[in-house]
């Protein structure tokens, strides 16, 4: 099959290969309680029987208000850089990451979007797609935690129900004594749940949590990935097994198993 391939371009960085699965950040607030790949998925990249799962991109989203990190966060990540002026997003911006997950190849797309209101118009039209919505607020400004269920409600409208990952993203974390934090978090923790988020707490200026958190993003997104190139093969829905835990934006409980990604229960 194709995606026995080998991957094209350079070698993968050791820091994007994932061969386990990446863990939370609090049991509080997250997407699965599980500490392995579905068994499904292991089997399938044991084969290298993932179909085109290697040879696609998968898009994330950043989406918050001005000022809160969000262009800093993905440059932490992708650059390993940190800058102090970093100039306000016009429109849109993007970059692309390269992993190596459960030894197969996969990239994850990650979309940087415009804070500002006079761009909403430019940059809602590339929430479409999306697999991960990744929300951002800045710890030391509680006005901004505010605003991420509107950012929020912003991207999914642009997107099928039941459709992305959602995470909660407080940033500036360095900025905080451990109390102030710890306040901070237990008032994000409790919106994260509201909004069927996972929560995460990191710093672009110390790196902080940064790899360890898109390490997370990119390894839900390939599973469900995987999980959806099983059941298109199959023709028959694949479902987590006791214990996988996971919430998905948009879908109750009450049609689970027909708008939510295939093989995908919820909390």
């Amino acid at each position: 099959m194709r995606a026995s391939l080998p991957p094209l371009g350079p070698p993968v960085s050791p820091d994007r290969i994932i061969a386990s699965f990446p863990k939370w950040y609090t049991p509080a607030a997250c997407l699965q309680l599980k500490e392995h790949f579905h068994g499904q998925v292991s089997a399938a990249c044991q084969r290298r029987s993932t179909g085109t799962v290697g040879l696609s991109l998968s898009k994330a989203v950043v989406v918050g208000d001005l000022h809160v990190g969000k262009t800093s966060l993905i440059h932490r990540f992708c650059k390993n850089v940190f800058d102090h002026d970093y100039k306000a997003t016009i429109g849109v911006d993007f970059e692309i990451e390269r992993f190596e997950i459960a030894g197969v190849p996969y990239s994850l797309q990650i979309w940087d979007t415009a804070g500002q209101e006079k761009f909403k118009c430019i940059a809602s039209a590339y929430y479409r797609g999306a697999q991960v919505i990744i929300t951002a607020f800045d710890l030391t400004d509680v006005q901004t935690l505010g605003h991420t269920r509107q950012w929020l409600e912003d991207a999914l409208r642009e997107n099928e129900p039941g459709s992305c990952f959602v995470f909660l993203v407080g940033t500036k974390k360095d900025l905080l004594s451990r109390a102030a934090c710890e306040q901070a978090e237990g008032e994000a923790v409790h919106l994260a749940n509201e909004m069927q988020a996972e929560y995460w707490s990191v710093s672009a200026k110390t790196g902080e949590n940064v790899a360890a958190f898109f390490s997370r993003v990119a390894a839900l997104a390939f599973e469900q990935s995987v999980l959806q190139a099983l059941e298109r093969r199959s023709g028959c829905p694949l479902q987590v097994g006791d214990g996988d835990l996971i919430r998905m934006e948009g879908s109750p409980p009450e049609t689970q198993g027909s708008e939510r990604p295939s093989g995908l229960g919820c909390c």
